[in-house]
């Protein structure tokens, strides 16, 4: 099993800033029978177990309490700039109970269908399901090469899950299919005529309406008298 060391904290806030230059990194430890305890714990570890852990599997967390606690990565803070973690919040799991995880989902295999040229669409990314902390798994394997044909479907029922491991999602979901890939069309554009433009601008000249209302006025008057 994977394991952190920590120990609890007493700085809060602002305060537990200040921690990042000594290379640890604040966080939170609670769970049905655990109290919520603020915690530190290398900021280096912790990046090197999340990457192989993820959320999904259960870490040994020591140096808490007399007794070494089982925890899941229940919730990470990123900084939004550098992405690296700096809070963590660990669920502490009740020994004997069952737990509710979205498990990733590791796509594996050649598909016909995809070497043809078509588009392999991954619907789903992670599976939730529910076991006890020993049974977890870290990630679950989708065997793509059943996928020879546009319109081919692996559904959820098609995931062989470990012993103890329970769906928490309807067995007829989608996970990946295969689609035909869409061609695009290309816009035609149609030229403008200059020529036409220029010849239509020539037919009216300026003021030509001006002068024909000059021609008139005279007839009219004509008529008057």
């Amino acid at each position: 099993m994977i394991s952190l060391t920590a120990k609890t904290r007493e700085e809060k806030g602002k305060r537990a800033q200040t921690l990042f230059k000594a290379g640890q990194m604040p966080a939170v430890v609670y769970g049905p029978k655990q109290a919520s305890t603020p915690i530190t714990l290398s900021a280096k570890e912790f990046e090197k177990v999340f990457r192989e852990a993820g959320e999904s599997s259960v870490i040994e967390l020591s140096g808490v309490t007399p007794a070494a606690l089982q925890v899941l990565i229940h919730e990470v803070d990123h900084d939004p700039v550098t992405h690296i973690p700096r809070h963590a919040d660990f669920y502490a799991i009740e020994k004997g109970a069952k737990v509710e995880v979205a498990v990733p989902l590791s796509f594996i295999g050649e598909s016909a269908a995809v070497k043809a040229g078509h588009n392999l669409v991954k619907v789903m990314h992670e599976l939730p399901i529910e076991a006890e902390a020993a049974n977890l798994p870290h990630e679950l394997e989708v065997n793509i090469s059943v996928l020879d044909a546009v319109g081919n479907q692996i559904h959820v029922r098609d995931i062989k899950l470990p012993h103890g491991v329970a769906l928490k999602v309807g067995e007829d979901e989608v996970v990946a299919l295969i689609q035909e890939v869409q061609e695009e069309k290309e816009e035609v554009v149609v030229p403008i005529d200059m020529d036409a433009i220029e010849v239509e601008q020539k037919g009216k000249e300026p003021g030509a309406e001006g002068a024909e209302g000059e021609a008139a006025a005279p007839a009219e008057e004509a008529k008057e008298k």
